[in-house]
């Protein structure tokens, strides 16, 4: 695994993730899968890393830090159980699916939730169909 600090060109946020190689982090860039979650932006970049230097204030702040993804991630798990419980998944789908619901009028008992590209969902946002994009974790993964 490797952390990087990564900055938002567009709204200058910064924030660390992890990759579990540096190919890792090259093919999602490429893919346009890394995003600044701030302002949605894809102009993304790596910035000067910081030598782990560690002291009592570092450390604590490391592990307040940590306790706080712990929650994140906590609250994330929290999200995708209630969806996989209410909605339907339509896989790789789901841009179909989502146009086919909007312009038929096609009324389900549940909503839907699938996989999408970020070109697909810009589409569907021109087209007026309102979509929400989540962070989708593994409940294994650190």
């Amino acid at each position: 695994m490797i952390k990087y600090n990564l900055s938002c060109k567009n709204c200058k946020n910064t924030f660390d993730s992890w990759f579990s190689s540096s190919k890792e982090y090259e093919k999602l860039k490429k893919l346009n899968h890394i995003n600044c979650h701030e302002c949605n932006s894809l102009d993304v970049e790596k910035s000067l890393m910081m030598p782990n230097v560690v002291n009592s204030e570092i450390k604590n702040f490391k592990n307040s830090k940590k306790d706080k993804h712990v929650n994140i991630k906590k609250k994330i798990l929290e999200y995708q159980n209630f969806i996989k419980k209410n909605f339907n998944y339509v896989g790789d789908k789901f841009t179909y699916e989502a146009r086919s619901m909007y312009y038929n009028n096609k009324k389900n008992n549940k909503g839907i939730y699938g996989i999408a590209s970020k070109h697909d969902i810009d589409e569907l946002k021109e087209e007026g169909i309102e979509t929400e994009v989540i962070p989708w974790i593994k409940e294994n993964d650190s």
